[in-house]
């Protein structure tokens, strides 16, 4: 049934779809801007955040908005820490307005949504779920959102599917997030957008 929703998708929404565009050049943060002081750097073509002395929020975010997209990317979770993709958000120094697809260690409901300083969890998935989570090593997560419906995948496994009607009112940037309490370092690669008309 899933298989099928996805196909349907693409029928809809395929003939809409721009050319993918690569949010991440694999040499530097062009294109993002950090927020916070936790540590955002590149490394063998791969985009790295760690927590710093401060161990407090950090967010990396793109200069650019986006409203209805695919997004794909690769993450790998190197410390049992905490971590997550917002979309169409803001951040005013360490202080998001938006909503969280989440990135955590196992039973911590990746791939569910979270509104930060609003309505908290909006969705989490089954647990039976998490097993598409393999923890320390590469996870393809790919992002859903048109209009005012979101879904998000872990490696080929639907997470979650959710329509809001205040996240369909939402506008603003993808950012990636370091949660606080230190001792969190993730990796990403391969983080490419299609944007729908």
């Amino acid at each position: 049934m899933r298989k099928l929703l996805f196909v349907l998708f693409i029928l809809i929404f395929g003939c809409n779809m721009n050319a993918q565009e690569q949010l991440f050049n694999g040499v530097n943060l062009e294109g993002w801007t950090v927020f916070g002081t936790e540590k955002w750097y590149v490394e063998d073509g791969e985009l790295i955040c760690e927590s710093g002395k401060d161990k407090g929020y950090g967010y990396l975010a793109t200069d650019k908005h986006y409203k209805n997209y695919v997004l794909d990317l690769d993450f790998k979770q190197e410390a049992n820490g905490n971590s997550g993709v917002f979309i169409r958000s803001t951040v005013k120094g360490t202080t998001v307005s938006g909503w969280q697809v989440e990135v955590a260690p196992p039973g911590k409901y990746t791939g569910g949504i979270y509104e930060s300083y609003g309505r908290k969890w909006l969705i989490k998935p089954q647990l039976e779920k998490d097993k598409a989570l393999k923890f320390g090593d590469w996870n393809h997560m790919r992002i859903m959102v048109e209009g005012d419906h979101v879904s998000s995948y872990i490696n080929g496994t639907e997470m979650v599917s959710l329509k809001d009607e205040i996240i369909g009112a939402g506008e603003g940037s993808i950012l990636l997030q370091i949660h606080d309490g230190g001792g969190i370092k993730v990796r990403w690669k391969n983080i490419e957008i299609q944007e729908l008309d």
